[in-house]
């Protein structure tokens, strides 16, 4: 859904807001009227035009409070947002995603939203959404967008295998998964690409279904990082393929997401583990003729259970329109806008009422397929993990990198998430 990347840009971005007008400080208003800025960190062109229609739409029927769009980036927004905190230039409402939100909630950055949204929408969203904006009881976002990962895959390579088609109903486990990606490889095309640069996330998120769950919080409050059987299943199944059945591309293992679709396109990947969203990219850049289909990611124990960071709507601590603020959000989140959201970032929304909307269940480049799957998605298992950033950069990428290359084993991979990440915690939970 998005890439993190903390650049020395961002101070220069905070700067820039400033200059043009976009960073405000005082009270927000002009000529007599509030005024609230909103920064967005949608960048497809459906969802920029979504959120600039809605603003534009809210500025019309209330002449009273004028929101201001401002256009963010997911490349900086952690360091832009924490200069413009410490700065005293936050936006009103941020947009952003929950696995970012905890920094900010703890530093006291973000306001607690509790007494301040709607019965309406807290009670459209489900907990085990809410549960990923919520830390130390207080919830500092409003969950709205989320993407399962699921299988893009080549429909005539499928078809042509003949092996079985799974459903959300009755999925793949991921032993017939690694059986099926052997299946489908042969001359010059492998089963499967794991685009795996960023492993860690896409690694736990998974583990949910099969009963990982890496963090374990004690009655005391603390974490501590525990490797079960359970936690072995994915990054097992991937190193196999990878190291011991050649049906998954060693090359794709350095690659993003997009990197891997000219080859998927090519017939030389059968299949290509996605976030939901990708499907844009497909639609947009596939050959002419090109057919794909999209399938639920396998189950185990857990059955479809997967880890979701949902993006996230927030108000500034700061901010002199606290109110207003979330009065805008719920204005967003209303039904009928959030699935215009969604389908402009080509995401699902979290709202039980926008999910319901037909044109979410179609069959229709596998709307269907990813609203089924909606009911399974959990909070990521490190999501309220204080100290999780580095362990994630320091520890856990550099050791599933070299596991799923097959330059360490697993008792290597286990000694290392979890000794040296247990050092990692314990320094942020003194």
């Amino acid at each position: 859904m998005r890439a993190v990347v903390r650049t020395a840009a961002a101070a220069a971005t905070a700067l820039a807001l400033l200059l043009t007008g976009c960073g405000g400080g005082g009270d927000g208003r002009t000529d007599g009227r509030i005024t609230i800025r909103f920064q967005s960190l949608a960048w497809q062109k459906e969802s920029v035009d979504a959120n600039k229609q809605l603003v534009k739409e809210w500025n019309a029927s209330h002449p009273d409070v004028r929101v201001q769009y401002v256009q963010g980036s997911w490349d900086n927004v952690h360091d832009q947002l924490l200069t413009s905190f410490e700065g005293g230039e936050a936006p009103d409402v941020i947009h952003d995603a929950s696995d970012d939100l905890a920094d900010f909630a703890y530093g006291g950055y973000l306001a607690d939203l509790r007494t301040l949204l709607p019965d309406r929408l807290t009670a459209d969203i489900p907990q085990r959404s809410w549960r990923t904006s919520t830390f130390d009881g207080g919830v500092y976002g409003v969950p709205f967008l989320q993407e399962p990962r699921v299988l893009i895959a080549n429909t005539k390579i499928l078809g042509a295998s003949g092996v079985r088609i799974p459903t959300p109903a009755r999925p793949w486990s991921w032993t017939e998964f690694r059986q099926i990606t052997k299946k489908l490889t042969g001359k010059g095309r492998y089963g499967v690409a794991w685009p795996l640069r960023e492993p860690v996330s896409v690694t736990l998120n998974l583990g949910l279904s099969a009963g990982g769950e890496l963090f374990h919080r004690g009655a005391d409050g603390k974490v501590t990082l525990a490797m079960d059987e359970g936690d072995l299943v994915v990054p097992g199944t991937i190193h196999d393929q990878v190291d011991i059945d050649h049906s998954a591309a060693r090359t794709a293992l350095g690659m993003g997401g997009g990197d891997t679709l000219p080859g998927f396109f090519g017939g030389k990947y059968a299949m290509v583990p996605l976030g939901f969203s990708y499907r844009q990219q497909v639609v947009e850049q596939a050959p002419k003729g090109f057919e794909w289909t999209v399938l639920p990611a396998p189950a185990g124990s857990a059955g479809l259970a997967q880890g979701v960071s949902p993006q996230t709507l927030s108000v500034a601590e700061d901010s002199a329109h606290k109110k207003e603020a979330v009065e805008f959000i719920d204005f967003l989140l209303r039904p009928a806008n959030m699935v215009r959201l969604a389908k402009g970032d080509w995401m699902l929304p979290t709202g039980r009422a926008a999910l319901a909307d037909p044109s979410l269940h179609t069959a229709d480049r596998g709307w269907a397929t990813g609203a089924a799957l909606a009911g399974a998605l959990r909070s990521a298992p490190a999501q309220s993990v204080r100290g999780y950033p580095e362990w994630k950069d320091k520890v856990a990428t550099p050791a599933f990198q070299e596991y799923y290359s097959g330059a360490i084993d697993a008792a290597e991979l286990r000694k290392r998430l979890v000794q040296d990440g247990n050092r990692v915690l314990a320094r942020y939970q003194r």
